[in-house]
């Protein structure tokens, strides 16, 4: 494909806003003409706002626009801006008396990275559905990714640059399944392939390490068993969680689109390690547009295929920012 990101599917839009002096930002996905939607939040620590529509036995169906954002709980007024960009458009459910878009949203902390007083408010998300368009999504450090950053077991100083990464899959026969993700995890981020580390928590050890080396990482996973890693693990803090969208062009109801979206957890598992922590806030939201008849078996084991490459892409494509190297400066 062309274009293999999230605008790949057909009415799906991305769009980010970011400010580059305080490292946030937002990224919102409009699909103006409705889309069913389902969610699935696995960590301990979530933000986020209108979720509880999107599960079954409740009344609204489809969502006109998922935000994203950083700020901590501070980012969730982003969605404030989708609404009202949305509703100046004559986008939402029809009540009667006004049109209320539905905006569901997810945010990530990223405040211990440039400027903490400045956060995605309602003018920022507003500027995000602005800048939204089918093109490619821009990767790395944009949007919700702007201050995200990786492995955060032995504190901040010794973290590594992430960033926001996207991914489409054609499935054949016009059928196709996207993920975009914001990764700003407690845990390392692995290559799903080779089961090593490629952004992570840097090792503490004294005098120089050399980049590319092998002691170049702690291994979160393997120092949380260790003395040191279970007495840090009572003073970690949670700077933390990976948020982001599946889109899919096939047909789902809402049951459908909330055991795809559980199912999408599988892409954090894979390659974050570890994923779903009690310092993390991992939500993921799936959004069906519904032009093509497919079965939703499919559609799960894909979304974890996208959410796989879209990790791995938000960690290749960010820049070193903040005091913080990225993957790149490693390569």
């Amino acid at each position: 494909m062309e274009n293999d990101t999230l605008t790949a599917i057909p009415g799906i839009k991305v769009g980010h806003a970011q400010n580059e002096t305080a490292i946030t930002g937002c990224t919102v996905i409009l699909c103006e003409k409705g889309a069913i939607a389902g969610v699935d939040q696995r960590g301990g620590a979530p933000g986020t706002r209108e979720t509880d529509l999107l599960r079954p036995m409740h009344l609204v169906e489809k969502v006109h626009a998922i935000m994203l954002a950083g700020g901590s709980a501070f980012g969730l007024d982003a969605a404030s801006g989708a609404m009202r960009f949305l509703e100046e458009k004559g986008v939402g459910v029809n009540i009667g008396v006004a049109r209320v878009p539905i905006v569901p949203a997810a945010i990530l902390l990223d405040l211990a990275i440039g400027d903490p007083s400045i956060r995605p408010d309602a003018k920022m998300g507003y500027a995000a559905c602005q800048a939204a368009s089918e093109k490619a999504v821009d990767q790395g450090n944009f949007g919700a990714g702007m201050g995200a950053t990786v492995g955060k077991m032995l504190g901040h100083d010794q973290a590594m640059k992430s960033g926001i990464g996207s991914a489409c899959i054609d499935l054949g026969n016009g059928l196709m399944v996207g993920a975009l993700i914001a990764v700003n995890a407690f845990g390392d981020v692995v290559d799903p392939h080779t089961n090593q580390i490629i952004a992570g928590a840097r090792t503490l050890k004294k005098g120089p390490v050399q980049v590319g080396k092998e002691d170049y990482f702690a291994d979160t996973l393997f120092t949380m068993r260790t003395f040191a890693g279970k007495s840090i693990l009572q003073i970690a803090g949670s700077q933390n969680t990976v948020i982001g969208v599946i889109a899919t062009n096939a047909k789902l109801n809402k049951e459908e689109a909330n055991k795809v979206a559980q199912m999408a957890h599988n892409g954090l598992a894979r390659t974050i390690r570890p994923a779903h922590t009690m310092f993390d806030g991992d939500t993921i939201f799936c959004l069906a547009t519904g032009q093509k008849n497919a079965d939703v078996n499919l559609i799960g084991a894909y979304a974890v295929e996208a959410v796989c490459q879209a990790i791995v892409n938000a960690v290749k494509y960010a820049e070193p920012m903040g005091g913080l190297p990225s993957a790149k400066t490693r390569n």
